[in-house]
């Protein structure tokens, strides 16, 4: 599993401006008018490191200034590979706050102030805590009034020995999820368990009697309306930002700034000796210092940061993230077109670095390991082996119509078609719908292929991992599921009946090494479309030539020659690059020059997932970043997208709204067109759905717990183990009431001190309650 260690330290005693360690049972909790400085250690293969420094709102200059000098010696310590982040109270990044899955906590003052950090099985507290956010929770002290309140948010009344959650009227079920569980993180951290908590629906006050009233006994009674709700997170407009590359230099003696170039960026353009800024539209600042710039360049790299957001007039709590060549973050990364990491290897190799030692690991594909390997199965995009069950539809008149299984594997671009892929996991039943959508096919026909992939879908309880293919960029899954029979025609159609165009000569490139990632697709039938690392299979009226590039290797000519016995009974002439016959130039209509390049395989992008979650629970569908995600962070109330470079997965959540569902496909489309990377468009969107998970999918994941939707607490389910805590709150109501009375207001309602009520026996006391209307 993926774990990490923390460091957490204020920048400074009011005293000394120096690093102060923040109790553990603390981890969360933010003075406002302090700066704070996070380590985060991956235990990861990666080991990476990331330092961030946080800024209160009402810190001082000198404690930024300070906590900016700090977090500049402990990267020089650690040799200058973390990645540096400054994080501004309010406007925290996506990662920072995933170190606080429970929620972050603003505390009013600081340390200096007098104010002292959490300690546990302390009770003596009366504060109020504003609670925004459903994935990334915030909470702020406020003042302790009702005038504090709103409509739509969630307020937590913290009193020591009971912590009253009152939810909004207009707030959502996963907001009042994420603050029972920021509630229950208070009582177990910062009151050793010993805390109570109840809960009061905002709209249904009269529902909890006895919370309302130890509210009205610490608040007052309320008088007027409440406050109209505040809106919520604002949509994350890193995706559609302008990108721009700055080239940072002070050769002349004077800090130069000089744009480089805009989106989408190659890996080329940063140079070693030099350091640089991306501009990611003023939505976030990142710097990158090359290995071999000058150690001042490198030193006030952080400061020059700031000073480029002030030059532009952007606001002060523009995100910054600082990386030194090798130990660039997973976002960076995601904003050039292609990233080859020093060292990595090609194929199906990975590289990754321990400490500063690079090490290699040749992963090799075997499908009898994907189970033993999930994040190998998701890398792979493969479920099983691919020995399970076919059935091919063809679109006909809107309609599907089965296809002969004589003729599976074999698919034309005047067509449309549904693949349903059926096989055993954990001795039950799962299914992978496939819709391949023929280039050339008609718009009516790929709405229908659509409308009955959802038809075939309802028939088996929406179980089935729809998965679209766009013609050409078939996933290796499904090419193994053809057993190397995979022949992709560009035109005409597979209807019996049909007579297709006589096309003259046909060519088609074959590509594969074995029966599991082999198929042959139509090109151009000339010169040009011959590549020398290929075969390829020239078919005319008279002869069929089958053409072996000087590149391609045996295990290649043999998929070649069972691929042309697929497509023709007639005996096959081979071809050898650089010794063709004339008959074969003459049928592609003469030479020309062709790609002739040594064979380099793709190398794989090291391009790190990254979660999205699609929601339109706030009244606007926003897509937010989920950072450093793990299973817990898939939210049944909404649809996440998940992006592996390779593939597209939306997940659909059980209780998602058809809007959300609707939405976030066409989302996804936008998403690829307006990445900053210049993404493919024809990338796999697959949706997946809650409880029916993929290895594909769930590989990407750290320890899947396929369990884990049957065992989950809702957040009625949660409420309601809570309410069991409601009689011992009632009678715990009574003893904080009479805490919270002034002298006065108590010697008015008992009609003795505080002191002589003390000595009165318990019936007595009683007695004297019971009057005062508090039974």
């Amino acid at each position: 599993d993926e774990t990490s260690e923390r460091g957490f330290w204020p920048s400074h005693d009011s005293r000394k401006m120096k690093m102060v360690p923040v109790p553990e049972q603390a981890h969360g909790n933010f003075f406002e008018g302090d700066c704070y400085i996070i380590l985060n250690v991956s235990n990861s293969t990666s080991q990476s490191t990331d330092i961030h420094y946080w800024i209160g709102n009402t810190s001082s200059q000198d404690e930024q200034g300070a906590a900016a000098i700090y977090v500049t010696q402990l990267d020089k310590y650690l040799g200058g590979s973390p990645v540096q982040y400054r994080e501004v109270q309010g406007c925290e990044s996506a990662k920072f706050k995933s170190y606080f899955k429970n929620g972050l906590i603003y505390k009013k003052g600081g340390a200096g102030s007098g104010f002292t950090h959490v300690e546990t099985n302390t009770f003596n507290i009366q504060r109020l805590l504003h609670v925004k956010g459903t994935k990334h929770v915030t909470a702020r002290e406020v003042e302790v009034s009702w005038s504090s309140f709103n409509l739509g948010d969630i307020f937590l009344l913290d009193l020591g020995k009971a912590i009253i959650q009152w939810n909004g009227p207009q707030s959502n079920r996963q907001e009042k999820l994420k603050a029972v569980l920021l509630a229950q993180d208070i009582r177990d951290r910062e009151r050793g368990g010993r805390a109570q908590i109840g809960v009061i629906e905002g709209g249904q006050e009269e529902a909890s009697p006895e919370l309302m009233k130890l509210m009205i006994s610490v608040l007052g009674q309320r008088t007027g309306h409440l406050k109209e709700s505040i809106p919520d997170d604002k949509p994350d407009q890193n995706q559609t930002s302008i990108i721009k590359l700055y080239h940072v230099s002070d050769a002349s003696g004077q800090l130069l700034v000089q744009e480089v170039a805009t989106s989408p960026l190659t890996q080329d353009l940063l140079s070693s000796s030099d350091c640089y800024i991306l501009d990611q539209g003023g939505s976030s600042v990142m710097v990158w210092k090359g290995k071999a710039a000058s150690d001042e360049e490198r030193s006030s790299a952080l400061s020059r940061a700031v000073g480029f957001i002030k030059a532009k007039n952007y606001p002060s709590n523009t995100k910054v993230e600082v990386m030194s060549e090798g130990g660039e973050s997973a976002m960076f990364k995601h904003l050039f077109k292609s990233w080859k990491e020093k060292g990595q290897t090609q194929g199906l190799g990975r590289t990754h670095s321990v400490g500063k030692i690079a090490k290699v690991d040749q992963v090799k594909f075997d499908v009898m390991e994907l189970h033993a390997q999930p994040k190998l199965a998701a890398q792979e995009r493969m479920v099983d082996d691919a020995s399970g069950h076919i059935q091919v539809w063809r679109i006909e008149n809107l309609e599907l119509k089965e296809v002969n299984p004589s003729t599976f594997g074999q698919f034309y671009g005047g067509d449309c078609y549904l693949v349903l892929y059926t096989y055993n996991r954990a001795n039950k039943q799962q299914y992978i719908l496939y819709m391949w959508q023929g280039r050339h096919a008609t718009q009516d026909e790929v709405t229908a292929c659509a409308y009955q992939a959802v038809n075939l879908d309802n028939k088996y309880n929406g179980a089935p991992t729809q998965v679209r293919v766009v013609m050409g960029k078939e996933p290796r899954h499904f090419l193994a599921i053809f057993k190397g029979r995979l022949i992709i025609f560009e035109g005409g159609t597979g209807r019996p009946g049909v007579v297709n165009p006589d096309p003259g000569a046909r060519l088609f490139q074959v590509r594969g090494t074995h029966e599991m990632n082999t198929k042959a697709t139509e090109v151009p039938g000339r010169a040009s479309s011959l590549n020398t690392n290929d075969v390829f299979l020239l078919k005319t009226h008279q002869n069929v030539f089958l053409w072996y590039g000087k590149g391609c290797s045996g295990d290649e000519r043999e998929m070649g020659k069972a691929v042309a016995d697929l497509l023709s009974e007639q005996d096959k002439q081979i071809v050898m690059e650089g010794q063709e016959p004339a008959a074969f130039w003459v049928a592609l209509g003469g030479k020309a020059p062709y790609a002739t390049d040594k064979r380099l395989e793709k190398e794989v992008a090291p391009h790190e997932p990254r979660l999205f979650e699609c929601s339109n629970q706030t009244g606007r569908f926003l897509m937010t970043e989920v950072a450093d995600f793990t299973q817990d962070d898939l939210d049944e109330d909404d649809v996440m997208l998940l992006d592996t470079w390779e593939e597209i997965f939306l997940w659909i959540g059980n209780s998602a709204n058809q809007y959300e569902t609707q939405e976030s496909y066409n989302s996804a489309v936008e998403y690829l067109k307006t990445h900053p990377a210049g993404r493919d468009p024809g990338t796999p969107i697959t949706t997946v759905k809650q409880g029916h998970e993929p290895p594909t999918f769930t590989g990407w994941f750290n320890a899947w717990d396929a369990h884990k939707w049957s065992g989950g607490l809702s957040y009625e389910e949660m409420k309601s183990k809570l309410g069991c805590y409601l009689v011992f709150i009632f009678f715990l109501t009574l003893s904080l009431f009479q805490e919270y009375l002034t002298d006065a207001e108590f010697e008015n309602l008992f009609g003795c001190t505080r002191n002589n009520f003390q000595r009165l026996p318990k019936w007595r006391q009683n007695d004297l309650k019971k009057k005062a209307g508090l039974f």
